[in-house]
């Protein structure tokens, strides 16, 4: 596995070779001598679960592939085949939002107008767009976040469900304590959001498996994915890695073929995962985390209690809620819609000193500080969904 890189080097691959120190190039050459000797290849599943799942014993070969640290990022306009975030904000307010995909003679429908995909190919991302009825949509590219939480997902989903979900795939990731080129293992495909940042966190020499028992849910979750990939590819000219098997099995099906494996990490997001555990648990690394996602918490002494009875070296490390609150920040308005002026104290200039009064003018040319603002939280707690569990091999 390759070690990770330096602060000098992350700063260096940004910047033209031309334009380094010769002191940052020796560095540089020492560094790569001393990686010559390691052996960097990426680590492939053992030829027996490959010839069961599907999946190729070598990975692909990476050394064609356009990486970002070999060229200088640059803005890319819009092209067909890119996904397309079109936003409508008023008064600081969200009101509409829709992700598409840019072609060359499509239309972006709305309640707002209409704006053609050919006015938008060639644009940048973050300009204004008039729709045909005059309202001014914001057009950029979608994060992943934005993507997992806007893309098509299947029957008997509840979507605040989903939403929270996505928030809580950071905090997630940090339980799992997953690095760049680890083997992570998931049960419960759903609609692909998770194993998309999955896909990232362990990069090009990782690899992530992931298993989902209903057909409707693996199906959908493999075209999210490869819709991403291919918008990735057209907005950063670039491979998203090829590093996700989706295998629509359940993993007591499966264990048998994955014996010679172990992975860093696993995802459980099942209804009942206690079920998995004794499957799952000589498949886990010694010392390695168990995430466990579940809705409510009859499900967590459900699953506490299977470990105990089957007597598994699983230690209960973590049962925590991650909470998510939205914010109102923005200046205060009267009822017509004008903005507050802040009322300025008023002063004795007569027993002002000559440095009181030098003060006051510096202040008084000041431009911040001149209206109130408000802060307060959004009414209502949308975010909350379920609750994560750490268990540790």
């Amino acid at each position: 596995r390759r070690r990770s890189l330096s602060p000098l080097e992350r700063v260096s691959s940004m910047i033209p070779e031309e334009l380094l120190s010769q002191e940052v190039r020796d560095l540089m050459d020492a560094r790569q001598g001393e990686q010559s000797h390691e052996d960097c290849s990426p680590r492939p599943f053992p030829q027996t679960f490959a010839s069961a799942a599907g999946i190729a014993a070598e990975p692909p070969s990476l050394q064609n592939k356009p990486t970002r640290s070999a060229r200088i990022k640059r803005e890319v306009p819009f092209k067909p085949g890119d996904l397309v975030l079109a936003e409508l904000w008023r008064k600081q307010t969200l009101e509409f939002r829709k992700m598409f995909s840019l072609t060359a003679t499509g239309k972006a429908l709305s309640n707002w107008g209409m704006v053609l995909h050919r006015d938008i190919v060639g644009k940048f991302p973050g300009q204004i767009f008039k729709t045909s009825t005059n309202f001014k949509l914001l057009m950029r590219r979608p994060s992943l976040e934005e993507y997992a939480m806007l893309m098509k997902r299947g029957p008997n989903i509840t979507y605040p469900k989903q939403h929270g979900k996505i928030e809580d795939v950071n905090t997630l990731l940090m339980v799992m304590d997953i690095n760049e080129g680890d083997y992570v293992l998931e049960c419960g495909s759903g609609s692909g959001g998770m194993t998309l940042f999955l896909s990232r966190a362990v990069g090009s020499e990782g690899r992530v498996l992931s298993l989902e028992v209903r057909d409707d849910h693996h199906c959908r979750a493999l075209k999210n994915y490869q819709r991403w990939c291919a918008a990735w590819a057209v907005a950063h000219e670039e491979e998203w890695p090829q590093n996700v098997e989706f295998i629509k099995k359940d993993i007591t099906a499966v264990a048998e073929d994955m014996k010679a494996v172990t992975f860093d990490a696993v995802a459980l997001d099942m209804i009942n995962p206690q079920v998995a555990l004794p499957v799952m648990h000589p498949l886990l690394k010694q010392g390695g985390v168990c995430a466990v996602y579940l809705a409510n918490m009859t499900q967590i002494i459900d699953l506490l209690e299977g470990i105990r009875r089957c007597q598994l070296s699983l230690l209960c490390e973590r049962v925590f809620e991650v909470m998510h609150r939205d914010w109102i920040v923005a200046p205060a308005l009267r009822k017509d819609g004008s903005i507050v002026q802040r009322v300025e104290p008023q002063h004795n200039r007569s027993e002002e000193s000559p440095d009181q009064r030098h003060g006051r003018l510096m202040d008084d040319e000041m431009p911040f500080g001149t209206m109130p603002y408000i802060a307060r939280p959004r009414h209502g707690l949308s975010s909350h969904t379920g609750f994560l569990v750490k268990l540790r091999k």
